[in-house]
């Protein structure tokens, strides 16, 4: 350690509590307690150092650099995390919400419309309360540009250079001089419009800068031919005493024999420009330096005509007369299929088979209006992304068969707020129309066809918990109530398929009479007790007569809320606030919140979205549903008024022609 210079030579290693060395300056130190009272005994020298160890020594949280200002004793700071404000948890609770499905005759889209007609009068169930903040955060995530390219409008400079702006920004990468950067971006814009525009040029700097290069490698050949030819000048004089480069650039002692053979006269050098070169490498080279040689000088050899391009028209294979085949396109419009509901059909089933012929129709046959012309927006944006999820590309992508057949896939849409802008989501498209569920109400949690991270269709719970209260939200949101929502924590009429809109809410906590509601706002569940009109906390004027309180009183009432209904009673009024903020060291949380600020402070402060806990569940004091088919109005009885022959078994009226048994009614149709 850095303290270690600091020791006096005794000090340095002495570790007992006992010792009787006595004290010189240049040798060792009185010994003394530590002043915390820790129960540490040390030399002198070595206080400043303990101070780094010592349990006692007020130090700030674990935390402290997200938001928490305790400071307390080092021994403490472990059991600190159990109620620490800045030790929290994000829920990473995922699910899927899929579309709905037209051609599935099992459906509940009659309910789901009835239901949104009766919103403001009969309110809102759970689980379709979720599916519409589902689908809003849906709505806001998909994009036209992807499904739709060619409904574009058309894009400026200005937008193009802001997009590859923001790109850059995004990717942690961004250009000192901005100006440069839009230069370079035109620049390579105009190259690519003459590109396409006018037929392909020679780029003079790069051709000038590849004949420098080849000029260079040619200038070093040169040299080295020249050094294998007169080895003797480029010699330098023994009286040096050192070792020399040989042509090669290996260093060569001079009384050391040359490794290189005297070349030979007759030969006219092993340049790749030389002729005969591959014959004369071939001969002293080994295979495998031979093929190097070619590879690494294979453009020179063939420059200089040592190696042929290609096969000379007299040593082609010749097989007659060919006609290239043109390539066939294929226009097609594919109907989306895979997403849609399959159904089996048996053999012997013909009520399910329809009856078709051919017969040429015009579009004027099908009885179609202008107004049929224009198809739903997000209808069809749903759609083309559930194809993208379960199949892994669009419902018209361009497929190529054997290098003959290229199926470029076309789909023609019409919508009325067509053209788009480029940053245009499915959201602002809905912005002005009526609301309409086209999310399922079930959702999955478990999929097998694709992964949910690349999913367009999951959803996350999102919210940010203290670390103690992540199990009860856990328990009591997703695995009490959201996954047991459909037909058992909320049930629905049997006949809701047809579009009754009966539901009736079956458990409530065991501890106290409480309404589960969802809150759209804060994405949440919560607890609403039964309270009677007369305990509102309101007088007959409708004065706030809680407000009236002295402060101490609010503080020891508010201690008992849980902390959603802290986070709710913090908006009320400016009182409510000051006696909600005084529980925030105990109750709240600190977390970090990326956004501008104009104050040097640590991170945010606020009450997580979490009820009471609910350890065990009732049932409700409610009749059960089949009391309520009585009164439903889709439930339609048949009365039978003619008789039918029951079969029998008794032997007399089995002998009795009139009469048939079970037996025989079995056996005779066999």
């Amino acid at each position: 350690m850095g303290f270690l210079n600091y020791f006096h030579l005794h000090c340095d290693s002495c570790y007992s509590r006992r010792c009787r060395a006595r004290v010189e300056p240049s040798a060792s130190c009185a010994l003394l307690p530590c002043r915390l009272l820790c129960g540490a005994v040390f030399h002198l020298c070595k206080e400043e150092e303990h101070l780094l160890l010592c349990p006692n020594v007020r130090v700030p949280c674990l935390n402290a650099q997200y938001g928490c200002p305790v400071q307390l004793p080092r021994s403490s700071r472990a059991a600190h995390l159990q109620v620490c404000p800045a030790s929290v948890v994000c829920c990473s609770m995922e699910w899927l919400r899929w579309p709905v499905d037209d051609t599935n005759p099992n459906n509940f889209n009659a309910m789901q419309d009835n239901m949104m007609k009766e919103r403001e009068t009969h309110g809102e169930a759970l689980d379709v309360a979720m599916a519409l903040v589902d689908q809003s955060d849906l709505y806001a995530r998909l994009k036209m540009k992807p499904l739709y390219p060619e409904l574009m409008e058309q894009e400026e400079e200005e937008d193009i250079k802001e997009e590859s702006r923001e790109e850059v920004a995004v990717g942690g990468v961004q250009d000192q001089n901005p100006s440069e950067g839009c230069m370079s971006e035109s620049h390579a814009a105009e190259e690519t419009a003459q590109s396409v525009a006018q037929p392909p040029v020679i780029n003079m700097e790069k051709y000038n800068l590849f004949e420098m290069m080849f000029s260079m490698e040619r200038g070093a050949c040169a040299v080295a031919q020249e050094n294998l030819e007169n080895p003797k000048q480029n010699q330098k004089p023994a009286d040096e005493g050192r070792s020399q480069k040989g042509p090669a650039g290996q260093r060569q002692d001079k009384s050391s024999p040359r490794s290189c053979p005297p070349p030979d006269t007759s030969k006219t050098g092993l340049a790749p420009w030389q002729e005969g070169v591959l014959e004369r490498l071939g001969q002293e080279l080994t295979p495998q330096e031979y093929n190097m040689y070619v590879v690494h000088h294979g453009r020179m050899l063939l420059a200089f005509g040592q190696i042929e391009a290609c096969t000379s028209r007299e040593k082609d294979f010749v097989y007659g007369s060919l006609e290239p085949i043109p390539v066939q396109t294929l226009h097609s419009f594919k109907v989306p299929v895979s997403y849609r509901y399959k159904r089996r059909v048996h053999l012997n089933e013909t009520a399910a088979r329809v009856q078709t012929e051919h017969r040429s129709v015009d579009t004027s046959d099908l009885g179609a209006g202008e107004d049929d012309w224009f198809g739903d927006e997000a209808e069809e944006t749903l759609l083309g992304y559930a194809e993208m999820a379960v199949m892994g590309h669009k419902i018209s992508e361009t497929k190529g068969a054997d290098g003959l057949y290229v199926d470029f896939g076309t789909q023609t849409h019409s919508f009325r707020t067509a053209p788009f802008k480029r940053r245009t989501t499915l959201a602002d498209v809905m912005a002005d129309r009526p609301l309409k569920l086209l999310l399922q109400l079930q959702a999955e949690t478990v999929n097998s066809r694709n992964n949910r991270a690349s999913c367009a269709f999951t959803f996350l719970c999102g919210h940010t918990f203290h670390r103690r209260e992540f199990a009860t939200h856990f328990r009591n949101v997703h695995s009490d109530i959201q996954m047991c929502l459909s037909e058992w924590f909320e049930q629905q009429c049997p006949l809701a398929y047809l579009g009754c809109t009966y539901r009736q809410r079956r458990f409530h906590p065991s501890t106290q009479k409480a309404t589960v509601t969802y809150n759209q706002q804060l994405r949440c569940f919560n607890l609403r007790p039964d309270v009677l009109p007369s305990l509102d906390g309101k007088a007959g004027d409708g004065e706030d007569r809680l407000s009236s309180l002295p402060y101490e009183v609010l503080c020891h009432m508010a201690s008992f809320l849980d902390s959603q209904s802290l986070s709710q009673l913090a908006l009320v009024s400016r009182l409510m606030r000051q006696v909600c903020s005084s529980l925030l060291q105990d109750r709240g949380m600190v977390t970090l919140r990326w956004e501008r600020t104009s104050s040097s402070h640590g991170g945010v402060w606020e009450f997580s979205h979490l009820f009471s806990a609910v350890d065990s569940w009732n049932m409700a004091d409610i009749p059960p549903i089949s009391a309520h088919l009585k009164v439903c109005p889709y439930y339609q009885k048949t009365e039978q008024k003619e008789r039918v022959a029951l079969p029998f078994l008794t032997e007399k009226q089995q002998k009795s022609p009139k009469g048939q048994s079970l037996l025989n009614h079995f056996t005779g149709r066999r």
